[in-house]
This record gives C-alpha cells, structure tokens and sequence, in this order.
C-alpha cells in the first residue's frame, strides 16, 4: 500500500461565501462543480481537482479547524501584494537551508494555509 497524493481537505464554514471569495479572490483557487448535496457549501478547484471542500456550519457540523493545508504557487510577488490588499494575517518564513519560501496565513476559517514558494520565484523581495 502507498499513499498517491492529497486529494481534499474540508473545511466547515460559519460563513460559505466570505469562505469562498478568500480562497477564490486571494488564494487563486476556483468554485467548481459538486454534487448535488442537500447541504450548502462549495467545492473549489486547483486545476482540474477539487482540493477544498467547504460545507456550512449551518448543517450542525462543529465548525473545526484544521492545522494548516499546503499550495504549491508561482508569483510570489502577486501574492504578496493580494494579501496586503486584502489585509490578511501571515507569517512568512523559510525552510532552512532549503531556500523554499513559506508564506502562513490565516483564513477566514480561522483554519490556515501554508503558500509555498521556490527560491527562484522569491527572488529579489520588494
């Protein structure tokens, strides 16, 4: 047995679309199709595979946390200036001796995600 790769996360929501436009708007991620569920919530996309699911605490689901959900991006800079538009909470650090750049940050969630960036696309920070 071996494990292939992540295929989701899920995220319960007290508020599904402020949820949605943070990880659409801010992330990059986009609401794709989903089951016809008798429950609201979203399903949102990084190319053709849902990796977020998002369902809305109204369904008596315990809002919970999750520690933290890894994307690998390109367009450090973009993203940088994304997240101070929007005034969202982050950290960022590197990986030592690895150079990988790590940008964390809170969600509407207050779930977070971890933006990984490789060195050549940091380069010169602004």
């Amino acid at each position: 047995m071996k494990v292939d790769a992540l295929d989701h996360f899920t995220i319960v929501t007290a508020d599904l679309d402020t949820s949605i436009a943070f990880y659409t708007d801010v992330i990059g991620l986009s609401n794709g199709e989903r089951p016809p569920f008798d429950f609201p919530g979203a399903w949102l996309y990084c190319g053709d595979r849902a990796v977020l699911h998002l369902i809305s605490a109204e369904q008596g689901r315990e809002q919970g946390v999750i520690d933290h959900a890894a994307f690998r991006l390109t367009g450090y800079q973009e993203m940088m200036a994304r997240l101070k538009k929007v005034g969202a909470k982050y950290r960022e650090t590197q990986l030592p001796g690895w150079g990988i750049t790590q940008v964390f940050v809170d969600t509407p969630d207050n779930a977070m995600v971890e933006l990984i960036f490789q060195p050549d696309d940091v380069g010169a920070k602004a």
